[in-house]
């Protein structure tokens, strides 16, 4: 039996990822100006700060919509493959999740999963699926497991600065300036399929950084070290240094895996924002 395991543009997979494990990806929109442009393929992270600094707006972000999904399905299909297990940003985020499952009524065996999470806390669900997949299990199969593993994720990044959720109205902007002026960097936590503030570190970025990272990692306990991502939306090599260096410190993970985000967290975050993303047992 072929599964094809799919995932939205969300998942911030590296091309080299992507295509290592099979991966296929269905990608979001982002509007710059009057043009609606796919999620990595016409459009990159890059492309976003250049438009935010130019216009002082922040582009939208938009949904793959049914009609997308249901083309997919229908590929997929014709590709010869008998099941389908795809994997979208949480509902509480965006509609990916309702619109593909409104596709998926069109088609037998397909199984879509809210992660309840977004970025490369998807894309650990996303490998675990394709290792189950070459391990012979059906798309059912793997569909159940990771409906229960999805709840282990721990999944937050930390950010250099307000100013992007400021212009997105996503926080009050006098709140943003009072952060910056106090050099405030917050860390968010994606709980219940929803993010929120989990602590504030008042001091340089790649300090805040290490400081966020032991605080993530000391319940040695707790960790399971098969895998973790280190996540930058377009951070300093001696930021990322700083994360692998503090990870390494903390927990000896069997794999370190650093990812790039794409255009959906960072249109929302904007550049300097990293994260660590792991499953605890």
């Amino acid at each position: 039996m072929r599964i094809r395991i799919s995932a939205d543009s969300t998942c911030d997979l590296s091309p080299e990822l992507i295509e290592q494990y099979d991966v296929a990806i269905t990608p979001l929109y982002v509007r710059l100006g009057e043009k609606d442009l796919k999620d990595s393929i016409e459009v990159t992270p890059p492309d976003i700060y250049k438009y935010v600094e130019e216009t002082k707006q922040i582009p939208k972000t938009a949904a793959v919509n049914v009609g997308d999904y249901a083309e997919f399905f229908t590929k997929v299909r014709e590709e010869g493959y008998d099941g389908v297990v795809h994997f979208t940003i949480s509902a509480d985020m965006s509609s990916c999740y309702q619109n593909a499952c409104l596709a998926a009524e069109g088609f037998e065996n397909v199984y879509i999963i809210d992660s309840r999470n977004l970025s490369t806390g998807i894309g650990h669900l996303v490998l675990d699926a394709c290792i189950m997949r070459d391990e012979g299990k059906t798309a059912k199969e793997i569909f159940d497991i990771l409906e229960e593993r999805k709840q282990k994720l721990d999944v937050s990044f930390v950010l250099d600065t307000l100013r992007y959720l400021a212009l997105g109205g996503r926080c009050n902007a006098l709140l943003a300036f009072g952060a910056n002026l106090l050099n405030i960097k917050p860390s968010i936590q994606v709980k219940d399929g929803r993010m929120g503030v989990d602590r504030k570190y008042r001091c340089s970025f790649e300090r805040a950084v290490v400081r966020y990272v032991n605080d993530k990692l000391a319940d040695k306990d707790s960790l399971d070290l098969r895998r973790i991502f280190i996540t930058d939306s377009g951070c300093t090599d001696e930021v990322r240094a700083a994360a692998e260096e503090a990870v390494r410190k903390n927990a000896p993970f069997a794999e370190i895996i650093h990812t790039r985000a794409g255009c959906t967290v960072s249109s929302h975050c904007g550049p300097n924002c990293i994260g660590i993303l792991f499953y605890r047992k």
